[in-house]
């Protein structure tokens, strides 16, 4: 029945409104509610996001859109990691079949955002839907943390009791794991600041950050908690943001130095932070190790094992496969490190084409989109270093999907105004 009225009204709200209802199934909704198509499993989201092409190809919201440098790599990114899986597999239907499902949920989720999501006017619109839809959720979180007990039990794929660790609890809603809830809050904080800095002060907006702020630290874990501190740092930023170039290098020197003066590497750091915060951090900077230590085994096409690598760390379900706690890692396993580099890359050119933008935004005067822009830059700053703790695989990753689709739907924007003008000063990039 829910998903009835969500498809109902992908297919009838404006568009301005239309990416309500896939909010409301990411918040909403487990992935344990799955329909069986001839072998092929369409989760909800699926079923989601098949009404929302239907609505975009029937009411023709494509027109006008045309393929920038961030749409093309997500789609050699997708193709490359699809491919490289399909050929070490041996072409098999398995295969084929497992990929076929990773490409409908990038595609159809990506180009869906960029559909519904024309400029910054309608991110902002679109972020205040979420402000809305992550209040309940909220709510229910602090129920479960009272309680115990997770009411989206009922719909399967996830537990009705909560976890506990060091004697804390791990709330986890309807997300597969407490880590992927945290991280939902805490890479929500800056999109939802980015509509208060928008001279859209409300309390609408003041309760959605406390929600999300919540839902981060209710999940009482160590990714989360990394993704909060990136927040925080990456707003603390701001006053640095005319040099923001020398404060990239500089950070990216410091870390080389670290890394030359410790007698472990540089990520065994995130073990070290783990030791006050909780969590699994060594395991994490131990997978990075091996990852390291193992690139000739995974370099060119990605490898199905990865069980030697950390014996203790292998998975009940998948024995020849270790936990990957990373998404960057993931990607080098899954498709090799093409793959991994073109996934790299799309973030890179996130922060350039965000830079570009404030650039020309500051040549406007128009400061409140400007502290915007940055807003929406610290979003993905805060996902790249969730990458390092875990990897998406259940409904953050549309989050994810709408972030990129945020930042490319700008560049249209930067591209008319610098193709007006012959000058640009130098500064903010």
């Amino acid at each position: 029945m829910f998903m009835a009225v969500m498809s109902i009204l992908i297919l009838t709200l404006p568009r301005r409104l239309a990416v309500l209802p896939v909010m409301m199934t990411v918040c909403y909704l487990t992935l344990g509610q799955v329909i069986n198509v001839g072998g092929l499993h369409f989760t909800l989201m699926r079923v989601m996001l098949l009404a929302g092409w239907i609505r975009v190809l029937s009411r023709r919201e494509f027109r006008g859109l045309s393929l920038n440098i961030i749409d093309k790599v997500i789609i050699a990114w997708v193709v490359c990691g699809a491919l490289m899986y399909i050929i070490r597999q041996g072409a098999s239907s398995a295969a084929i079949v497992n990929q076929l499902g990773f490409v409908y949920n990038a595609f159809m989720t990506y180009f869906l955002f960029r559909a519904l999501v024309r400029d910054q006017d309608e991110v902002l619109e679109a972020i205040k839907i979420l402000a809305i839809v992550i209040l309940p959720l909220a709510a229910l979180i602090c129920v479960e943390r009272v309680t115990a007990k997770n009411i989206f039990s009922v719909f399967g794929g996830v537990p009705e009791l909560t976890q506990v660790r060091d004697g804390k609890l791990r709330c986890q809603g309807p997300f597969v794991n407490p880590i992927l809830t945290g991280t939902f809050g805490a890479t929500s904080i800056p999109l939802l600041i980015a509509v208060w800095v928008n001279s859209q002060k409300s309390c609408l907006i003041a309760a959605a950050v406390v929600a999300a702020v919540s839902i981060a630290l209710l999940a009482s874990s160590s990714g989360p908690a990394m993704a909060l501190l990136g927040v925080i740092v990456g707003f603390a930023m701001w006053r640095f943001r005319e040099n923001i170039r020398v404060v990239w290098w500089a950070v990216l020197v410091a870390v080389l130095s670290l890394h030359l003066a410790m007698k472990s590497p540089v990520w065994a750091l995130i073990g070290r932070v783990s030791e006050l915060t909780g969590g699994g951090g060594y395991h994490r900077s131990e997978l990075i190790t091996q990852a390291v230590n193992h690139i000739g085994e995974w370099w060119f096409w990605g490898t199905d094992y990865t069980a030697h690598w950390m014996p203790a760390a292998v998975l009940v379900d998948y024995p020849t496969m270790i936990d990957i706690t990373n998404q960057y890692i993931h990607e080098g396993v899954s498709g090799g490190i093409l793959t991994m580099l073109l996934f790299i890359s799309i973030i890179v050119l996130c922060f350039r084409q965000l830079g570009r933008r404030l650039r020309v935004l500051y040549m406007d005067g128009a400061k409140g989109d400007a502290m915007a822009t940055w807003a929406i830059g610290v979003a993905v700053l805060a996902h790249a270093l969730s990458f390092l703790s875990v990897s998406y695989f259940d409904q953050l990753a549309i989050l994810w999907y709408f972030v990129l689709s945020c930042v490319s739907c700008t560049s249209g924007y930067v591209e008319r105004f610098i193709a007006g003008e012959e000058e640009t000063p130098e500064g903010i990039a």
